[in-house]
């Protein structure tokens, strides 16, 4: 996964509160395994509506208790292949969030206050590093800053998924292997 650090420029805005996952990505697309090939398809039903217009940004943001519903996987992926690699929101679904996180996505948490804010700025500056993001209100900067777990703050600033992750701990699993080889198979007590 691409690694992030800090991402500039234009958001996309949809402001709409409780947007579950199946309105992210309706489950008649839910037929593939494969991560690409969603973001035709997101937000399917919305983007028949008049006046539909989300344009592709590397910033999304929107309302509260975004990713609400079932834990599907694909409303993640369907961001990002659309072009997200940032969504700021005033509240997120834990599983949704999580699992944004395990894709290289950086959900960033604000208040609604902050998040409206962002969304009539029109652009945003989100620095990963800092923990912080930067916009511009009639000339004057607002800085606001946002809490991230330390380790996935180091797995999206190094591009790390799961299995880049395991694989950074080869050296480990040699070892104990070559442990247990040594002291023979584990039995049991009965």
């Amino acid at each position: 996964m691409k690694a992030i650090e800090t991402i500039t420029g234009p958001v996309s805005v949809l402001m709409r509160d409780d947007v579950d996952t199946d309105q992210i990505i309706p489950k008649q697309f839910l037929k593939r395994v494969e991560r690409t090939g969603f973001g035709e398809f997101l937000f399917y039903d919305w983007a028949k509506e008049d006046g539909w217009d989300l344009p592709v940004n590397q910033i999304l943001v929107t309302g509260r208790n975004f990713g609400c519903g079932s834990s599907r996987e694909h409303a993640p992926w369907a961001l990002e292949d659309y072009g997200f690699r940032v969504v700021i929101a005033s509240s997120f679904a834990d599983i949704f969030k999580s699992n944004c996180t395990k894709i290289g996505m950086l959900p960033v948490q604000l208040s609604t206050e902050d998040t409206k804010s962002i969304a009539d700025a029109g652009s945003v500056q989100v620095d990963l590093s800092a923990q912080e993001v930067r916009w511009d209100v009639d000339g004057r900067l607002r800085t606001a800053s946002f809490d991230i777990d330390p380790e996935t703050k180091h797995r999206l600033l190094n591009g790390l998924d799961d299995i880049a992750l395991t694989l950074q701990q080869v050296g480990a699993i040699d070892t104990y292997e070559a442990e247990r080889e040594r002291s023979g198979p584990v039995t049991t007590a009965l």
